[in-house]
């Protein structure tokens, strides 16, 4: 008797430990773990092997359906962007939810050649995007290819925040829209009396000239997915590659994958998101606004 309760216990134990949800993203690529929050912007959820671990985040864009240890599926609406805006991150835009490779490939210039100046181009990630005194590389792209996002070729490490003990709230905490966040520390500046050299980060990507913006923290997270080819699940160096050489073939310097970029979106008085472009997570942490992390800068198309 004892036997069969001993052997009904280790059943029991083994299927509490194969409980878990399946989160499947519209790449297909399936992440299994323990859903413990859904937000409107992102599911977050723990790997069932490391209950006590880091927290993953998972962007709702991303998303194609949660099939629940219960054996319950729910299923999100695909977010549905106008023509002529970027696939962005977050709830009103899908920070994950269009990856790259998508949409059609077209021609492109080799390095140090001029591009067309058409205005029916299209683009994709990894090219050389140079109009209207915008220079960059294009890391988001619209289905069309006709419209999206394209990141400085320069970087710098700045502070998010100059003084330490200011506990700012500022109103930037958008997580699908930088350009939002710009706006939002504008009118903060403008009402407590201070300078946009007061916010290093911001400034810095202020300076390069008008609709440049620091992304916000679900912009930086598609941007890792496409900097890596469109998932973080296997490795593609080749994506990295080409997108590391049309930096430097045009003067800029190569992403850094083993490091965080500051976002704009705030997460508190004290602290800030940031995100990095490695294929390991977790892909989005919470550090001080006041110490200094790569920044680089982004502008629409």
């Amino acid at each position: 008797m004892k036997r069969w309760l001993l052997f009904g216990i280790c059943l029991l134990a083994a299927h509490a430990t194969r409980a878990q949800d399946l989160i499947v993203r519209r790449d297909s690529v399936r992440q299994e773990g323990r859903v413990f929050e859904i937000r409107p912007d992102e599911v977050r959820y723990k790997r069932v092997s490391n209950p006590d671990g880091p927290v993953y985040v998972v962007p709702v864009a991303q998303i194609a359906y949660i099939r629940y240890a219960n054996g319950e599926v729910e299923r999100f609406a695909r977010p549905e962007l106008p023509s002529d805006a970027p696939e962005r991150g977050g709830a009103s835009a899908g920070s994950i939810g269009q990856p790259a490779g998508t949409a059609p490939q077209p021609d492109r210039p080799g390095p140090g050649v001029q591009e067309p100046q058409d205005a029916e181009r299209t683009y994709a990630v990894g090219d050389y995007y140079d109009r209207d005194g915008v220079q960059g590389i294009v890391c988001m792209v619209s289905q069309e290819g006709r419209s999206g996002l394209v990141i400085s070729l320069d970087q710098t490490s700045l502070a998010w925040c100059r003084d330490r003990n200011a506990g700012y709230v500022t109103g930037a905490d958008s997580k699908a829209d930088g350009a939002l966040n710009m706006e939002a520390l504008a009118r903060f500046i403008e009402r407590e009396g201070l300078a946009w050299e007061d916010f290093p980060a911001f400034d810095w990507c202020r300076s390069k000239g008008e609709g440049w913006y620091l992304p916000a923290v679900d912009e930086w997270l598609q941007i890792g997915f496409n900097y890596n080819g469109g998932t973080r699940m296997s490795k593609r160096r080749g994506d990295r590659n080409r997108f590391n050489d049309a930096l430097t073939a045009h003067g800029g310097r190569k992403m850094d994958r083993m490091a965080y970029y500051f976002s704009s979106t705030e997460s508190s008085a004290a602290k800030a998101f940031l995100s990095h472009l490695a294929l390991d997570p977790p892909y989005v942490v919470e550090l001080p606004k006041h110490s200094h992390w790569l920044v680089r800068a982004v502008h629409r198309f």
